[in-house]
């Protein structure tokens, strides 16, 4: 280590490479499982800095784990093989609107609501909306191809971004894409790169897409009796013709907790509730609110609470970013999932949670964005309980199982990282994972860019204790 920490030294600002036990070791955990302690970490704010930590990590074979604000709930910016750690947080913030041309240009550091809140100055937005946005940064985001609320109208991170400025694993600067909605020159690299995980470059310029904001918003919470109704719902809701920008679902386990966390008049006795929130033109929205209507009482809906104000609808969506901070209190661990299936089989997939959590004996809460068939399964848990974690174990990948039975994927939005990696070849196969490895291997042929990420490692499975 001594002879590239020199060299490291050389190249870097000295007060911006940190080697203590305390700066290390609140580095070497993010929101997910597991601590790794790295060997250094270097507060990158300029282009040649990380060129010059590429080219040095491939000259001693040193690995390098990118990393944002550290609220990855997959493991992803994890230092798993010890090495560096390359801080992105602190990279000067810029955020250059272009309101006539609908893009926005941005360094990684800057928080992803921040971006939506300067586009609102310009009547615009930057449509997705990840919960954690106020704390992660679009670098992050970029990494991860996070996704949010509105997802089920506009998109995932990957439909808003045009072009990227990224330093490759053996320290080149590269771009792709441009500042053009148009473009198919080439390969998609901007795609490829975005939601690779840290694992083929770092980002450290982005031009995204923005658009008008919509001129008036309809939230409405839907009661249920039966939790496969509320998922009958979801389902003729989108067939019908009507597209909310966002449609979330709570289980009655959420409901309880939000009103014992942060009490806004939530229906307790329901088994559940879907919330949604229709856009657009306000004589529109009149029409589409009447149809939701109709439907949700066709499939027998409980109740249909509409917002008088524009404060009872902020308290209804404010209720649901309540979820899991509230959820939190009761059990001391939560291990947070993001299994994805098609819309049609949301009430099915309800069902096989149902089972997993009487065959395993664990704690299942259930909430997410059930519009574009995103859940989130939620295991309340005490990681000091050793037997209880390994019955944890075990449901987790039962649910990744019945998710890919039911034609689903492993991951909406949290990513692989860790956690998955073990069961990527469930869902693509040998040859779809033999495929991304010899893509992994062209990028980074000394293999120091991120690893032990997406591809599972010799004895690597699911681990939510130390062992």
């Amino acid at each position: 280590m001594s002879h590239w920490l020199e060299d490291l030294k050389k190249a870097i600002p000295e007060e911006r490479i940190l080697t203590s036990l305390a700066d290390r070791h609140s580095y070497s955990f993010d929101a997910s499982f597991g601590e790794y302690l790295p060997e250094a970490v270097v507060q990158a704010k300029e282009k040649e800095e990380v060129v010059a930590v590429f080219k040095l990590a491939n000259r001693y074979r040193v690995p390098v784990y990118p990393r944002g604000s550290g609220t990855c709930l997959s493991g992803g910016p994890l230092p798993v093989h010890g090495g560096i750690v390359l801080d992105m947080s602190q990279w000067p913030k810029k955020i250059d609107h272009r309101p006539d041309d609908l893009t926005v240009t941005v360094t990684p550091s800057v928080l992803t609501a921040r971006i939506n809140e300067e586009a609102e100055k310009h009547g615009l937005m930057y449509a997705p909306d990840p919960s954690s946005a106020h704390v992660a940064t679009i670098g992050g985001n970029l990494a991860e191809n996070s996704g949010g609320p509105r997802g089920l109208k506009y998109g995932v991170t990957k439909d808003h971004v045009i072009g990227l400025e990224v330093i490759t694993p053996e320290g080149e600067v590269m771009r792709t894409g441009g500042g053009t909605i148009k473009n198919v020159t080439g390969y998609d690299l901007t795609k490829l790169i975005v939601g690779s995980e840290g694992t083929l470059g770092v980002i450290v310029e982005a031009t995204l897409k923005l658009m008008p904001k919509p001129p008036a918003v309809q939230t409405m919470m839907v009661a249920f009796d039966h939790v496969r109704k509320a998922g009958e719902a979801i389902s003729k809701t989108l067939t019908s013709g009507i597209l909310p920008s966002k449609m979330e679902f709570m289980d009655q386990a959420c409901i309880v907790a939000v009103e014992n966390f942060k009490p806004v008049g939530l229906p307790v006795h329901a088994a559940a509730v879907v919330i949604l929130e229709l856009d657009g033109h306000p004589e529109t929205l009149k029409v589409e609110r009447k149809l939701v209507e109709e439907i949700m009482e066709r499939i027998g809906a409980k109740e249909v609470i509409i917002p008088k104000t524009e404060e009872e609808a902020e308290n209804i969506w404010h209720a649901r970013k309540q979820v899991s901070p509230a959820i939190a209190k009761i059990k001391p661990t939560k291990v947070s999932e993001d299994a994805t299936v098609p819309r049609s089989k949301i009430p099915d997939f309800m069902d096989r949670l149902q089972e997993i959590k009487e065959k395993f004996d664990v704690e299942v809460v259930a909430f997410g964005h059930a519009g574009d068939g995103n859940l989130h399964p939620n295991v309340l848990c005490d990681k000091r309980n050793k037997e209880e974690m390994k019955r944890v174990e075990l449901a987790v990948e039962e649910m990744f199982k019945a998710a890919i039975e039911l034609g689903g994927t492993l991951s909406g939005e949290h990513g692989i990282g860790t956690m998955k990696a073990p069961f990527m070849e469930l869902e693509l196969g040998e040859v779809g994972v033999d495929m991304m490895k010899r893509l992994k291997d062209a990028w980074d042929p000394n293999h120091i860019m991120n690893p032990g990420k997406i591809f599972v490692e010799k004895g690597q499975r699911l681990v939510l204790t130390d062992e």
